[in-house]
């Protein structure tokens, strides 16, 4: 019997895909979490964090010109991407999560999966003392 037309075309796993439910796509929410949200920063990403009141995490990316051409930006983008993307079940739900690459770092899935979970958990839990 072949496979439903959906299990051919989606190789990743049930409950790990980066829909547009999960996806930040308004100038405000950007800018609301940049501007009111906490931040948080390590040597590898910063992140803001914002409550925005839903069951599961929102995730925007912001990557500057200084990280060079559009085809060097375009990979960090899809590197950040897939990082949340399975992350996203150890992430803190309820936030609008923007994140932003260091300059000058040569980054790997590993080390951006590990800063965003400890990054993501450390504004939760300083939301959650206020």
């Amino acid at each position: 019997m072949p496979p439903e037309p959906d299990e051919a075309r989606s190789p990743a796993l049930p409950g790990f895909r980066f829909r547009r439910a999960l996806r930040l796509t308004r100038r405000t929410d950007f800018e609301r979490a940049m501007k009111d949200g906490r931040r948080s920063v390590d040597a590898t990403l910063t992140l803001w964090a914002y409550p925005n009141g839903l069951a599961h995490p929102r995730f925007g990316l912001v990557v500057g010109r200084k990280h060079g051409d559009a085809v060097r930006r375009n990979r960090l983008k899809r590197l950040l991407r897939e990082a949340f993307r399975l992350s996203q079940h150890d992430l803190p739900p309820g936030y609008d999560l923007v994140c932003a690459p260091r300059t000058g770092v040569e980054l790997t899935l590993a080390a951006c999966t590990a800063s965003l979970v400890r990054l993501a958990t450390r504004l939760a839990r300083h939301s959650a003392d206020r």
